[in-house]
Formats: C-alpha cells, sequence, structure tokens
C-alpha cells in the first residue's frame, strides 16, 4: 500500500498467487471464495508452533515401526528339529493355613504373610467378608490361607519298607522273666522295653508262703504247659537242691508279659524263714528305721503285699493245706496299710475309699494247690467256701462273684445253688498225680488188675483239665481301672513305680513297724 492509502495491484496480486499455489495441510487456501479471508490463512511454522502447545493425550502421533534384522549370510542355520518345550514343574501340595480375624479387622488380617519368595498370595474368595458383614465384627467361618511350599520341587521321600514291616511286626516276645524289684527292694526299669502304648492289660500277681508252689502256678497259667520241663519254665521254679536246703528261690518281683498283653508279677515268699535265717546267719546291715530282723522280713512282706493290692487287677493267694490262719491275717494287715488311690483333685485323699466310692480293691482267688482226693468231696468243699467267707467277711477286697467251679463242669452232679456263699476258691491238685492213677487198683500182690479196661479213679479231673479251666477264668475276669485315668501299658509301669516308692516311704508302714518292735 502506498503512502496516500491507496493499493498496489501488481505487488499484491503476485502475493496472493504465490500462496494460492504453496500447498498447506488441508489444500490450497481459497482466499477469494465465501468466506476466505486472508486472516483464515495459517502459515506453515505457525501450525508447527501451535500443535507442539497442544495436549499430546489428544493428538498422537503415529511412528512407522523399524524391524531390525541381521543380512541373509549372517543369519544361523535354522534347526532340524524344535527344541521341546521345558517340562513343567511337579504340583506341591499347597499348604492350608487357618486363622481366624481378630476383633476389629478387616477381611485381610489373616492373609498378609508372604511366601519365602517374597510375592504375596492373592486371597482366595472364602477370605472375603460378605457384604451384609460389618466391619469389626468377628466372622462366623475361619479364613483360609494356601500357600505353595518354599521347599523346592523335591518329590517327598517313601517310607523305607523295613520301617514299615517293623511297625507291623508283633511286639517281641519274652522267653524268661526279669526283675521289677531286686533283692534289695530296688526298682528296674528294665521292664518297659517289653511295654506298648495301649489300654487292654492284665495285671496278675501271686502271694504265698514259702514252698506253695507260686512260680508254677505263674508259669503254667501265663507260657508253660504241664509237660515241658521245669527248667525252661518262665519263673523257675523250685530245684531239689533247693528244697534240701530249705531256701527261697524267688527275691524281690519277677516280671512277664504274654503275647496277649497279660502282666504277671511273681513275688518272694511272705514270712519266709528261709530269707529271716539268711539275714541272721549272714550278718546283713538292716535298714536303719528296723532294729529286729523278723521285724524286717514282715515288712518287706507287707510292702509286696500292699503294692500288688495297689497295682494289679487279680492277685491269686496260693495255699498248699487248708488253712494257715496267719496267712488271712497278713492280708488283712497288707489291706490296712494299702495305698490309697490317688484322686483326680488334691483334696485330701486319706480318707477310706469305701466311705466315698473312689478307693480300689482287686480280685482275690484263693488257689488250693497240691489238693488231695478228699478236698473235691462236696462237703468238704462247702465247708472250705464257708470258712473263707467267714475269714474275710470284713474285708473290702474283693473275694467272691468272680470265679466258680461250679459254672466249670467240675462238679457235674452238684446244683448251680448248693454253695450258700460261693467264694473265689478254685482247687489243683498234685501235678504228678497223673503218674499214680495209671496203676490201678489190684486184687492181690501177683493178681491182675481189676477194672482193666475202665481208667482210673482219681476223684477230680485232670491236672491239664484244671489248670486250663483256672487260665480261662482268670483271663475271663474283670479289668477295673486302677487310677482315675486309663492307663496304657508304659503308663502303668510309670505308675507302678510311683506307687512303689510311696510304699516304702509310707507312713503307715514305718508307725506299724515301730509298734512291732
Amino acid at each position: 500500500m502506498s503512502e496516500s492509502g491507496h493499493s498496489q495491484p501488481g505487488l499484491y496480486g503476485a502475493e496472493r498467487r504465490r500462496r494460492w499455489k504453496e500447498p498447506g495441510a488441508s489444500g490450497p487456501q481459497n482466499l477469494s471464495g465465501p468466506g476466505g479471508r486472508e486472516r483464515d490463512y495459517i502459515a506453515p511454522w505457525e501450525r508447527e508452533r501451535r500443535d507442539g502447545s497442544e495436549d499430546p493425550s489428544t493428538n498422537v502421533m503415529q511412528k512407522t515401526p523399524i524391524i531390525l534384522s541381521k543380512p541373509p549370510a549372517e543369519r544361523p542355520p535354522p534347526s532340524t528339529a524344535p527344541a521341546p518345550p521345558p517340562a513343567p514343574a511337579p504340583l506341591e501340595k499347597p499348604i492350608v493355613l487357618m486363622k481366624p480375624r481378630e476383633e476389629g479387622k478387616g477381611p485381610a488380617a489373616g492373609t498378609g504373610s508372604t511366601t519365602p519368595e517374597g510375592t504375596t498370595p492373592s486371597p482366595p474368595t472364602a477370605a472375603t467378608p460378605p457384604k451384609g458383614e460389618k466391619e469389626g465384627q468377628r466372622p462366623t467361618q475361619p479364613v483360609y490361607q494356601i500357600q505353595n511350599r518354599g521347599m523346592g520341587t523335591a518329590t517327598p521321600t517313601a517310607m523305607d519298607p523295613v520301617v514299615g514291616q517293623a511297625k507291623l511286626l508283633p511286639p517281641e516276645r519274652m522267653k524268661h522273666s526279669i526283675k521289677l524289684v531286686d533283692d534289695q527292694m530296688n526298682w528296674c526299669d528294665s521292664a518297659i522295653e517289653y511295654l506298648l502304648d495301649q489300654t487292654d492289660v492284665l495285671v496278675v500277681g501271686v502271694l504265698g508262703l514259702q514252698g506253695t508252689g507260686k512260680s508254677m502256678v505263674m508259669s503254667l497259667l501265663s507260657a508253660n504247659t504241664p509237660e515241658e520241663d521245669q527248667r525252661a519254665y518262665v519263673f523257675r521254679a523250685q530245684s531239689a537242691e533247693m528244697k534240701e536246703r530249705g531256701g527261697n528261690q524267688t527275691s524281690g518281683i519277677d516280671f512277664f508279659i504274654t503275647q496277649e498283653r497279660i502282666v504277671f508279677l511273681d513275688t518272694q515268699p511272705i514270712l519266709s524263714p528261709s530269707i529271716l535265717d539268711h539275714l541272721i546267719n549272714n550278718d546283713r546291715k538292716l535298714p536303719p528305721e528296723y532294729n529286729l530282723p523278723h521285724t524286717y522280713v514282715e515288712m518287706q512282706s507287707l510292702q509286696v503285699a500292699a503294692f500288688l493290692f495297689t497295682v494289679c487287677h487279680v492277685v491269686i493267694v496260693v495255699q498248699d493245706w487248708f488253712t494257715d490262719l496267719s496267712l488271712y491275717r497278713f492280708l488283712q494287715t497288707a489291706e490296712m496299710v494299702k495305698p490309697s488311690t490317688p484322686s483326680p483333685s488334691h483334696e485330701s485323699s486319706s480318707s477310706a475309699g469305701s466311705d466315698d466310692g473312689t478307693e480300689y480293691y482287686p480280685h482275690v482267688v484263693f488257689l488250693q494247690n497240691k489238693a488231695r482226693r478228699e478236698d473235691f468231696c462236696p462237703r468238704k468243699l462247702r465247708q472250705m467256701h464257708l470258712m473263707i467267707d467267714q475269714l474275710m467277711a470284713h474285708s473290702h477286697l474283693r473275694y467272691k462273684g468272680t470265679l466258680s467251679m461250679l459254672q466249670c463242669n467240675i462238679f457235674p452232679g452238684l446244683p448251680p445253688d448248693f454253695l450258700d456263699t460261693e467264694v473265689n476258691l478254685f482247687l489243683v491238685p498234685f501235678m504228678d498225680s497223673e503218674a499214680e492213677s495209671e496203676n490201678p487198683p489190684r486184687a492181690g500182690p501177683g493178681s491182675s488188675p481189676l477194672f482193666s479196661l475202665l481208667p482210673g479213679y482219681r476223684g477230680h479231673p485232670s491236672f491239664q483239665s484244671l489248670v486250663s479251666k483256672l487260665r480261662s477264668q482268670v483271663m475271663s475276669m474283670a479289668r477295673p481301672q486302677l487310677s482315675h485315668t486309663i492307663l496304657t501299658e508304659k503308663n502303668w509301669f510309670h505308675y507302678a513305680a510311683r506307687i512303689w516308692d510311696g510304699v516304702k516311704k509310707s507312713s503307715a508302714l514305718a508307725e506299724y513297724s515301730r509298734l512291732l518292735a
């Protein structure tokens, strides 16, 4: 435009034509068209400046991807067979952890722990509380957390076949008895190796005077038969040499357990004259609490009897003649000084058990060993039952109602109510009575035997038959609970050790020994 305000047509026309020919982002600008004015034109540099100031999220520039590859000469040769895919890792058994959520915490109270790899496992759907549950309210269902083991992919080791087979084997069988209490009246712990952790156990003990056949009876009831040699019995019987010297074979308490889990306890003779003679002649030193040898022997016998009355289900009292009144007096004294049954509470347990019904008393069986033919007479049998019942009338021991000779079909002609009061009495004849019955009666010294086709008359069943019936009756006796809890075999052993220690330290026995002195 000139200074006078008029336009220069030539110069303006040339510039307009140049701008029209220059292409833009949206083609040629039509400045002469409708609405096309010069101010609508945007220069390219202005358009780039405006594009840089706009939000990149609204106008994203698309770039052409560039693929880089090696020249054909440098490429590795193709493999003949594709590589096998890697073997999947063996699945591991997950560990399920149950943890209740605490009061006032959210649903992730039990899922905050991490795995050993450092990653937090995602909580399962069981850990999400329902919508209706308020925050801080204790849920009724536990929270489950599942996590994998962090011990790698090691497979579980299989059980050793030797160990598995050992678990199926029966317990070790005893071949001979062992010491439970030695001759010095000390407890021995070797018997626990033969005991198991099971509660079906029966404990049978024996008491008797010297030479009555206690060891022989216990051997026949446990593991031996009358046909075997007595030197092979599990409880060593009195030898001929020992009988000639007047000594006792068993000292202390011997232990034996059968495969049927029945414990047999053989004891030294009570009130034994051979033990007293040994104390006097050998100048054996007595404990300081005993002044006289015969007092010490009697207290030893009372300790053994009181111990059996506490830890045994059945106590067999063996006698070889009927009857010794001092034996029944001894039994009542042992019952008097017997330790009381431990109670579950720590209250006074020194009260008599007969008042509250918690005191334990075993079954007592009177075994008449070496019985003669006339002892099996029904009239003599009734007198024996009546006398034992009168002597034990004031005793709390279970001496009747658990064993019956009439129910064993030993006396088939007697009615069940033949005996007014039937006690636990059983008769066993001499073991060698079978040889005597093989000699039938004869009319004269040189004559033939009378009734040679008939068996010899004995007046009672055979020895083997009576021992078998006695065994079946003893094994079928009730097994009352020894303590306030059910004891396994090993628990019984520890319980018996505690009772023996209590018997040796008993204040009642100490007071009784003081009165004897």
